[in-house]
């Protein structure tokens, strides 16, 4: 006997997607939780990603601050990283 497709409300689609923007959990997680497929949960966080792009709150003080540190501590990694790049030894190539 052929399964039937289940039919999801808008709101439904909605609740699940922000579920899992809002919750910061894995798809795969919340998919199991409400006894939807994965890929369908999927595709409906894309669509609301989508719908609401522009939406997203500014920083907190605290989240500029973090952010500002993390900048800094980035630009530090990537100056050492090329130091050391510089003096590692060159190995010569076969012939």
């Amino acid at each position: 006997m052929p399964e039937r497709r289940r039919k999801y409300t808008v709101e439904f689609k909605t609740e699940a997607a922000k579920m899992v923007v809002e919750s910061e959990r894995p798809i795969a997680e919340v998919a199991r939780e409400i006894h939807v497929n994965p890929g369908t949960l999927g595709s409906w966080v894309a669509k609301y990603k989508a719908d609401h792009a522009g939406e997203e709150p500014p920083l907190t003080i605290t989240e500029r601050a973090r952010l500002k540190e993390l900048e800094k501590e980035n630009r530090e990694l990537k100056m050492k990283n090329e130091f050391l790049g510089k003096g590692a030894p060159r190995t010569r190539e076969a012939a």
